[in-house]
């Protein structure tokens, strides 16, 4: 896949309009990450998920694991992880698209 990140595709995605202007500190959430780097980790944890659940798929058809449960669980999590995560792109773009209608 090249040089893509997923920190590339992030500010491909939300562009300059998250990022904070210069001399301008971003604004941070509780723990001190900006939302973009809240974004970045919540993708990448889902990402994870999506690695082990195919981990574990390989590994029962390849006969390397018998624990059918595991990888039913490691699946599950992924979709569970993979549901919200597109739950939370729809109201991102509702919203965005709720500012553009607003009138000035």
């Amino acid at each position: 896949m090249g040089d893509i990140t997923l920190e590339s595709n992030l500010k491909a995605i939300l562009g300059p309009g998250f990022q904070s202007k210069p001399g301008e500190e971003a604004a941070k959430t509780e723990d001190g990450k900006t939302f973009s780097q809240t974004l970045a980790d919540s993708l990448g944890k889902v990402n994870d998920l999506q690695q082990e659940a195919d981990t574990a798929i390989e590994g029962l058809v390849s006969g390397k694991s018998q624990n059918i449960h595991e990888t039913m669980i490691a699946v599950g999590k992924a979709d569970i992880a993979f549901r919200m995560t597109m739950q939370v792109r729809n109201k991102i773009v509702e919203a965005y698209q709720e500012v553009l209608r607003m009138q000035v």
